[in-house]
């Protein structure tokens, strides 16, 4: 098991915010791709389709599911010096970046409480951690 220590609730919420910024940006791209591809005439018709939410999730979930299985590490995480890896240590798979999206997305809805979760939990971890199997961990400076 990885000895690193875990990652407090204060330096998960400023990776958020940082991560926040690049995935506004993210989806004003994937918006515009949009627009260029069913021109603005049609691309204004999807304003409240639900199709248009599963699109912005799946890009969501493209960005972070990348970098979580490619190094552990969203941009804002490396800022923080967080890696999210496997309990046994290990980087985490696509079916469990699926789940910790999945599982983080539902933390969110339910006013943030499975992220609170954290301050309570022995190991720091939120529901979406404990749902995939995985923990974010604070990599020590050089």
């Amino acid at each position: 098991m990885n000895q690193s220590p875990p990652c407090s609730l204060g330096r998960r919420f400023a990776a958020i915010f940082y991560d926040a910024i690049l995935l506004i940006s993210l989806l004003a791209i994937a918006n515009f791709l949009l627009i260029i591809l069913l021109g603005t005439e049609l691309a204004g018709t999807i304003s409240g389709n639900p199709l248009i939410y599963i699109y912005y999730i799946g890009v969501s979930l493209l960005f972070f599911g990348w970098f979580w299985t490619h190094g552990g590490q969203t941009l804002g995480m490396r800022v923080w010096r967080v890696r999210l890896i496997t309990e046994l240590g290990e980087p985490i798979n696509w079916p469990q970046a699926t789940i910790r999206f999945g599982a983080a997305f539902l933390s969110w809805i339910c006013a943030g409480a499975g992220f609170i979760w954290a301050l309570f939990d022995r190991e720091n971890r939120g529901w979406h951690d404990r749902a995939s199997k995985s923990r974010l961990i604070v990599i020590p400076k050089k």
